[in-house]
């Protein structure tokens, strides 16, 4: 998996990189640009004139480096100078020297508007780096009021200017349609409130000190299909189903029946070894009709769960999909949280806690919380920016000693040792009903299979975006329902070598 790095880590990432390889920070920063290039030749052609826009920091280095490589691969390309107050790098002014050569170079001013970068089609923003600490103002704010205004493709070299990498951003930002960062992602790129700045996220290797990288330190992770892969545990040529776990289901009632069915039908496509599914009367011959592979367990009420039913028999309880929130049912829940088996919890499951706080500290540890962000506030409280909502997304893992999945684009994954794996798989075609009942079944599947709370996190949410990833692919985002998940989850898996 990848690691995600603070700014000072990065910073010192450079540092050791040039140490090592035994070359001049110029010599890094040309071979940035030269990555740069091959990354934009590959996705634009060359009869779109280019426009760069360049700070007179090592970004603005970095502009400048790739403003000539372009003009010397036949592109057209036009460049403009912010000069704000700050100095001039050495590296910044050695590229301009020699982009000087080849290219005529003009200063954005303050008289200037949108209208300077008249027929450009692309803009390439390179006036802050991923170093900045403050808003931007003055010239450069105009600069970037300016570039947002212009209409044309947006792209930004390793951060938008004036995003903050690792913290909440305030002031304004260059509103990037593709971001093409350097090496490692930002924390910052993995936002909702960024998305607008950041755009579609590219890595561009431009060959950091892998030694530095292993060795550095941090909290927050990228997922990656080879670190996913490392995780899945083999089947042995004499296993049989009692060794991939028995997992029970408690789901479902009156009208709600479908959720059962989809997280029923996840499971069991999640590879564990038993299921029994607890339900109302209501939905016995649904599940009986629907799900054959899983065994039934009634409970007394016809429409909701009244009772909890015996656990001792099962490794891990899966609860939430479609279950109400009865006072019989609330009853039955606190009963089922007292017996101390890992859970997996969803849905109205998480509702009735959020009622309920007094319950939080009976939740088993071990467990899997898996909120969208509704959910997640209602548990929590609001937020102010999505840093804080991690922050609290972490400190409630610690708390109560259980893995928190927050769903949406870049499912962040929190641990109780405070660690936090974002996922790379999955497509806005999920966000539609049921999707979480998919994701719930896959995880009670795949906790019962003897994989500890943070892995079957990581794989389950890993499997599950790259479940929905295939359809997109082939048939669209559009048309996608909860069901087509379960039916690509055997390919999911194949991909990832089982």
């Amino acid at each position: 998996m990848l690691k995600i790095l603070s700014t000072e880590q990065i910073r010192s990432l450079d540092a050791a990189t040039i140490q090592k390889d035994g070359i001049a920070s110029i010599d890094l920063m040309e071979r940035a640009c030269q990555s740069f290039v091959n990354w934009y030749v590959e996705r634009f052609d060359s009869t779109k004139k280019i426009g760069i826009v360049c700070g007179t920091g090592n970004n603005g280095g970095d502009g400048l480096g790739v403003a000539r490589i372009l003009s010397e691969w036949g592109y057209y390309v036009k460049v403009w100078i912010v000069k704000g107050s700050g100095n001039e790098t050495d590296d910044f002014k050695t590229n301009l020297g020699r982009v000087q050569e080849r290219i005529s170079v003009d200063n954005f001013t303050e008289s200037s508007t949108a209208d300077i970068f008249s027929g450009c089609s692309i803009l390439i923003d390179a006036i802050f780096g991923s170093g900045l600490s403050r808003p931007a103002d003055g010239i450069q704010a105009k600069a970037i009021q300016a570039i947002n205004t212009y209409s044309s493709v947006r792209i930004a070299i390793d951060i938008p200017s004036g995003l903050f990498a690792d913290k909440h951003s305030i002031g304004i930002i260059v509103k990037a349609h593709h971001t093409a960062a350097f090496q490692l992602p930002k924390l910052s790129f993995l936002f909702p409130e960024n998305y607008e700045y950041v755009g579609e996220w590219h890595l561009v290797d431009i060959g950091l000190d892998k030694t530095f990288i292993k060795e550095a330190k941090t909290n927050f992770y990228y997922l990656t299909k080879k670190s996913v892969m490392k995780i899945l545990k083999p089947r042995s040529t004499f296993d049989h189903k009692g060794d991939h776990g028995k997992a029970l289901l408690i789901a479902g009632s009156f009208g709600k029946m479908g959720a059962c069915v989809l997280s029923a039908r996840a499971c069991l496509r999640a590879g564990v070894g038993l299921l029994t599914v607890h339900i109302p009367k209501v939905g016995y011959s649904i599940l009986q009709s629907t799900v054959p592979e899983a065994m039934v367990s009634v409970d007394p009420n016809n429409e909701f769960l009244s009772e909890s039913p015996i656990l001792n028999s099962f490794d891990v309880i899966g609860i939430g999909p479609g279950l109400g929130q009865n006072p019989e049912t609330i009853a039955a829940f606190i009963k089922i949280l007292s017996e101390g088996k890992p859970m997996v919890i969803d849905a109205d499951a998480l509702n009735i806690l959020s009622s309920h706080r007094e319950m939080f500290h009976t939740i088993p540890s071990g467990s899997i919380l898996t909120p969208h962000p509704k959910e997640f506030e209602r548990m929590v409280g609001p937020w102010k920016d999505d840093f804080e909502r991690l922050e609290k997304q972490i400190q409630l893992s610690i708390e109560i000693k259980s893995v928190i999945i927050l769903k949406g684009a870049h499912t962040s994954i929190a641990t109780p040792e405070g660690r936090v794996y974002f996922n790379s798989t999955g497509n806005p075609g999920m966000a539609t009903g049921g999707s979480g009942d998919v994701l719930t079944g896959i995880l009670t599947g795949l906790r019962a299979q003897k994989y500890s709370a943070e892995e079957t996190a990581i794989l389950g949410v890993y499997l599950h975006g790259l479940s929905g990833d295939l359809w997109a692919r082939e048939k669209g985002m559009n048309s996608l329902v909860a069901s087509d998940l379960i039916e690509l989850l055997p390919r999911a898996y194949k991909i990832l070598g089982v």
